[in-house]
């Protein structure tokens, strides 16, 4: 295949990936902003000046959208923050950073938030994604902890699972808690604070 025909056939697939990044970044702020139930495509449409069909186009549903949505948004946030391809201490250390990012945008936070607790409802089109992303998370730093304890890293008698899952429910707790009063804590120094008091040395 020659330059020119490669060339051609990038162009339109890689316009066709800008606009729907340009989609998705709209409507996570009219998500963010309106909820998921009074967000509209129409808004969405009219934020990226094209017509609800055209959005259509590219996510064939409210729900579709809101799944891609979701998705982006861990996908921005794994761009940001490696969570994988580190020890389990950078590992904590970047979710720290995660949770002081999320201070910066709070209507995003507002959105994950509400979801979540829409989400659990068996029929609500996130309550797959928020169910996994939950599964994920234990995992992630229940596999953190485990890779410090097999350091001698992590105190005696702390055990990984349950540590991870009392910290992803003070992370919520803590959002929560933020979102009502964002003056009243720091959540990445909360959540430093609660990791900090299960190793032998602090992140």
């Amino acid at each position: 295949m020659s330059d020119v025909e490669s060339s051609g056939r990038r162009g339109p697939y890689a316009k066709t990936v800008q606009t729907r990044r340009t989609i998705l970044d709209a409507a996570l702020e009219v998500f963010a902003q309106s909820g998921y139930r009074s967000g509209s495509l129409r808004n969405v449409a009219e934020r990226v000046g094209m017509s609800e069909a055209g959005l259509l186009h590219h996510f064939p549903s409210k729900s579709a959208l809101l799944a891609a949505v979701l998705e982006h948004r861990d996908d921005h946030s794994t761009e940001m923050f490696n969570f994988f391809e580190s020890t389990g201490r950078e590992r904590l250390t970047n979710l720290v950073g995660l949770a002081a990012y999320n201070a910066t945008i709070p209507g995003v936070v507002e959105l994950f938030t509400n979801l979540a607790a829409e989400s659990t409802a068996a029929d609500h089109p996130a309550h797959e994604y928020f169910k996994d992303r939950y599964h994920r998370t234990t995992a992630l730093v229940t596999d953190s902890l485990e890779d410090l304890q097999s350091r001698g890293e992590l105190l005696p008698g702390v055990d990984p699972k349950s540590a991870a899952q009392r910290a992803i429910a003070l992370w919520d707790g803590l959002q929560i808690q933020w979102l009502l009063d964002r003056d009243s804590l720091d959540m990445a120094e909360q959540l430093k604070a609660y990791f900090d008091s299960l190793m032998t040395e602090p992140l």
